[in-house]
């Protein structure tokens, strides 16, 4: 089992970068060039929701992306140390409606996220969160004549 670590600062234009070293640690290991596409637009996605909760939070800890190259799957997990409250519970001086747009944005993400992978695995807490994304390797041998 193979990992690459990348860390990086939580500012948008930092999410490309990721993107671009997500489907090269991707194709590495073996995922579908079919599914590159959605390998890049996920992380994307999940990069974004993780720069975003961090900048709305005042949060200067990196966004951490863990490319996890396993046994016939390759796994993406994208953390954030913002902490998640539950539905209804209204972080001290938050604003209503500023809550209700955030929860709004990261549903939105989330469907997207959803949307592109079929298996996805959302943990969130008290100390941050993280998104893991799983696709299957093609393994080199199998390769039809």
């Amino acid at each position: 089992m193979a990992t690459v670590e990348l860390r990086f600062s939580a500012l948008p234009e930092h999410v490309r970068t990721a993107r671009l070293v997500a489907a090269a640690v991707a194709r590495r290991s073996g995922v579908d060039e079919a599914v590159l596409d959605e390998v890049r637009l996920a992380v994307g996605e999940a990069c974004s929701r993780a720069v975003g909760l961090h900048q709305n939070g005042g949060i200067t800890a990196p966004v951490k992306v863990l490319l996890i190259e396993e046994e016939k799957q390759f796994s993406i997990e994208v953390g954030d140390e913002a902490p998640h409250h539950a539905p209804g519970d209204r972080a001290s001086g938050a604003v209503g409606e500023d809550l209700d747009a955030e929860a709004e944005e990261d549903e939105m993400g989330l469907a997207v996220i959803s949307g592109l992978v079929d298996d996805v695995e959302v943990t969130a807490g008290e100390n941050g969160g993280s998104i893991r994304m799983t696709w299957p390797t093609v393994l080199p041998d199998a390769v039809l004549p």
